[in-house]
């Protein structure tokens, strides 16, 4: 007996022998892919903004996107996939543990013997008591490697969950800039009705007057068919404001009831953030990271499949007791225990083995090529929205000079028409330009600070729900 539990003893030291790691990191085998320099910038090389979120300078966008990133049901499905993933990766490892199964029998049987001289019946009771345990020790690494794989995709899916956080970060700004330029928008739209329908007066009191020969009529239809326009196009502005209201809530984990508040006009633009060394952004990005976690995963999988050609060895070991005497179950006088042991080597399988592991080279391939494509998808997407910041910068500059000329042309049109110099047409085409300009100004500016969200997020700029919740 006392043997027996020794042999339990070196199978449960055993059993602890062989520890799964996370297998290193094959980035390098895309380290070449990168510039020395992004082509859109020339800006200094230093560090990524990790903080971006607090930029805008928005406590009511801050408490927004932590309530978000907390109740948002995408962010709850992300993090479910993280607690699979982290328990599929301990169940990877389950054929190599030490394994043990307690057992309590009892049988009682019958036998009855016909016939002379042994005519009768005998009735006899069996009670055993059973600890059994078995191993098979990871001799080659095999399990070891399936274990490491399934650790590194693990490690792939909390890279997802934080890409999918990140993604989320960034469509609530995006959502509440749209919300931002919506009430913007409404405003100006407001303002509008407003200057059109003192044109309006103006027209009907010039008519009303006779100070015109002929024509007061007509121009007094034009000028109220204007205001009928602004006046729709206020009710257009309000369905956005509504729209992007319940886009906002949906956002947040909120019912979409449309009353959600916003900021009435855009926040101002940020400096531009350093864009840092093109090589950095592989270390930062978490669908890079995750993709050369999968890759690096799908090399281990070969390994596990190239082991599984070596011999297998089992170890088992039962110790127990029998006895016809339920008070006995518990002496080790009555004890009963056995040792055994199992080699197993493969040596015709069909091609099974040899075809795993071509699969699963393939398999690796095919992560590679997908890590590739992560990496040129990142650095298109930096360079983009650089160029896009540059551009869009330009325009804004251009449409302001051009809104304030607007703004100046329609006063003077106003002013001429006021003296009969000029006509109302006149008029109605220099305030229509104004707010036209005016709405594009207001445009770009919201798709400057999109673009910059894309920016960081093409960067790698992270976001913690702790930090930014404080």
């Amino acid at each position: 007996m006392r043997l027996v539990l020794l042999w339990m003893g070196v199978l449960l030291g055993f059993s602890s022998c062989h520890v799964a790691h996370s297998p290193e990191s094959r980035m390098d085998d895309v380290r070449e892919m990168s510039p020395s320099g992004w082509s859109a910038s020339k800006e200094g090389m230093s560090g990524v903004d990790r903080r971006w979120v607090r930029r805008f300078n928005d406590r009511d966008l801050e408490r927004l996107v932590v309530e978000a990133v907390r109740r948002n049901p995408d962010m709850r499905v992300a993090a479910e996939s993280v607690r699979q993933a982290e328990q599929m990766a301990y169940l990877a490892g389950s054929s190599a543990r030490l394994k043990a199964g307690a057992g309590l029998d009892s049988k009682r049987r019958k036998i009855n013997f016909v016939g002379f001289p042994f005519s009768g019946e005998q009735t006899s009771s069996d009670y055993g008591l059973n600890l059994n345990v078995n191993w098979e020790p990871d001799v080659w690494g095999r399990v070891s490697s399936g274990v490491s794989a399934s650790l590194a995709d693990m490690q792939a899916t909390e890279m997802d969950r934080r890409a999918a956080e990140a993604s989320l970060v960034g469509r609530v700004c995006k959502a509440w800039f749209v919300l931002c330029e919506a009430n913007e928008q409404l405003r100006m739209a407001d303002e509008a009705v407003g200057i059109r329908q003192k044109t309006v007066d103006a027209v009907r009191d010039r008519f009303e007057l006779a100070l015109q020969d002929g024509g007061g009529a007509s121009e007094l239809r034009l000028a109220e068919t204007d205001v009928a326009v602004s006046v729709a196009l206020k009710a257009q502005r309000q369905g956005e404001v509504d729209a992007a209201k319940r886009s906002l809530e949906l956002l947040a984990g909120r019912y979409p009831a449309g009353k959600i508040g916003g900021r009435l006009k855009l926040p101002p633009i940020l400096v531009r953030p350093p864009a840092g060394l093109p090589s950095g952004l592989l270390q930062r990005r978490p669908d890079i990271i995750a993709a050369e976690r999968r890759y690096a995963g799908a090399g281990e999988r070969i390994e596990e499949a190239r082991r599984a050609m070596y011999p297998i060895f089992k170890l088992t070991g039962s110790a127990g007791t029998a006895t016809d005497s339920l008070s006995n179950i518990l002496s080790s006088s009555f004890g009963v225990w056995s040792l055994g042991s199992n080699i197993t080597q493969n040596i015709l399988t069909g091609g099974r083995v040899r075809g795993e592991i071509n699969l699963r080279s393939s398999r690796e391939r095919q992560e590679l090529a997908r890590l590739q494509s992560v990496v040129l998808k990142a650095f298109g997407e930096v360079e983009s929205a650089l160029g896009a910041d540059k551009w869009l910068a330009r325009r804004i500059l251009e449409m302001g000079k051009a809104l304030k000329l607007a703004d100046e042309a329609a006063a003077s049109a106003e002013e001429d028409y006021a003296l009969g110099s000029v006509s109302l047409l006149a008029v109605l085409t220099a305030q229509n330009r104004k707010i036209d300009i005016a709405s594009q100004v207001a445009l770009l500016r919201r798709l400057q600070l999109e673009n910059r969200v894309n920016l960081h997020l093409a960067l790698g700029g992270e976001y913690t729900a702790q930090k930014h919740g404080k």
